[in-house]
């Protein structure tokens, strides 16, 4: 990094205003935001930021699968880029850090190097990338750009993908065209991206940064009890075929066996259906849907065969049939060690005291990180509350995380 951009530091009070403005975009009762993706909401954040592109002199580019850059050109057209962002959309009555300060920061970052007269080796892009909360299909953006996305894909949502259709339409995306979003990975340096994070550890140990150097796996499974409906009074406990019995003894067990076999892992059921739902009627059918995390792809593996396992014994135990079925997968990733001791040096540059850590949310930076080099910078959430409107970053962190991915970005490409 040359000497003369040492000293280069963010606009504090113009990032300040910009997280000010856009949280104004979806706000709600009590300090939250509401900016689902492709919604009226989404869409307005979207051009709220392609007005603060243009008015920063940068180049505005967009790509099949929606997702949203600020453009810094090289002096040579044949660099490579190195992309720098996040995501603007939110899940309902969300925070106002979570997504937003990353993409903030990557054009406030672009904005310095560019008043600054600098000439970077590369091109710079700061990116947003649509659907990183999965409104409609989670990491959309990222997985369109590197080359994960096809029509064929659309049908596979939490949602009526009519619905999807629909919005993707409104937003200009077209479905046959999705898999020109592709980028090819040779034309890429890397990718850096700033975020919160989401949990607590940073903020107990007093600590200004977190430098992540691994992304947690996760498998998601629908799990299906069936047994026999009876009649909730005449029917003896011994002749009882309970599917939610079977569902419950199952949820503390899988719980069990995660807490006390696989510290570092965590298990979660937030959904349970019942069939025919009655009160007074014994459940014919329990349907959950169960996700488990671990930051080693080997480990969740096993985690995954035991509690398909498990399953079964709890059907037995019960008088069950059960199924199970993956719904996702993705791999744990290791994040880029090259990145990873920029930012490290970036951080003592900065005298900011930080740390590895292990996320334990998917992002953007691990779907990137499949094909070119990702780094992700961690800022300290205040008692580790997210994807709620208490979400709260303390903004000297954002200062110092912005500065610090700055630095990186200068140590890289100036």
């Amino acid at each position: 990094m040359a000497r003369s951009s040492c000293n280069l530091r963010i606009n504090s009070k113009r990032l300040r205003a910009d997280f000010d403005a856009l949280a104004d975009i979806g706000a709600t009762m009590g300090g939250g935001v509401s900016r689902l993706a492709l919604s009226n909401e989404d869409m307005a954040a979207r051009a709220w930021f392609a007005d603060r592109v243009e008015e920063a002199g940068l180049q505005i580019k967009d790509d099949e699968v929606g997702n949203l850059s600020g453009w810094l050109p090289a002096a040579d057209p044949d660099a490579k880029t190195l992309m720098i962002g996040s995501h603007l959309d939110t899940v309902p009555n969300g925070g106002r850090f979570d997504g937003a300060i990353g993409v903030l920061a990557a054009l406030e970052c672009l904005r310095r190097i560019k008043e600054a007269g600098l000439k970077p080796s590369c091109h710079l892009e700061a990116i947003n990338f649509t659907d990183e909360e999965g409104t409609w299909k989670s990491l959309f953006g990222s997985n369109g750009l590197i080359g994960k996305i096809s029509a064929n894909d659309i049908s596979d949502t939490l949602h009526d993908n009519m619905a999807f259709r629909a919005a993707l339409h409104r937003a200009g995306i077209l479905l046959d065209e999705l898999h020109h979003a592709q980028r090819d990975p040779e034309s890429i340096l890397g990718f850096l991206e700033l975020h919160i994070e989401q949990g607590k550890r940073l903020h107990e140990q007093g600590l200004d940064i977190g430098i992540v150097d691994r992304i947690v796996g996760r498998t998601t499974y629908n799990v299906v009890f069936y047994g026999e409906a009876a009649h909730a009074g005449t029917t003896t406990a011994d002749e009882r075929r309970d599917a939610l019995q079977g569902a419950a003894a199952y949820i503390i067990a899988a719980h069990n066996l995660v807490t006390e076999g696989y510290p570092e892992g965590v298990v979660n059921c937030g959904h349970v259906a019942v069939e025919p739902d009655s009160f007074n009627v014994v459940p014919a059918e329990a349907s959950l849907r169960i996700e488990f995390r671990h930051p080693d792809t080997a480990t969740l593996k096993e985690i995954e065969a035991q509690l398909i396992q498990l399953a079964q014994d709890c059907a037995r135990q019960y008088r069950l049939t059960v199924a199970t079925e993956r719904v996702l997968h993705r791999a744990a990733e290791r994040m880029s060690g090259y990145l990873f001791r920029q930012i490290e040096s970036a951080c003592q540059a900065e005298g900011a005291r930080c740390t590895a850590i292990a996320s334990y949310s998917g992002h953007n930076a691990q779907i990137m990180n499949q094909m070119v080099p990702a780094g992700m910078i961690f800022l300290p959430s205040v008692d580790g509350i997210s994807h709620n409107p208490k979400e709260h970053t303390e903004w000297r962190h954002v200062e110092i995380g912005a500065n610090i991915l700055l630095r990186a970005i200068l140590q890289l490409t100036v």
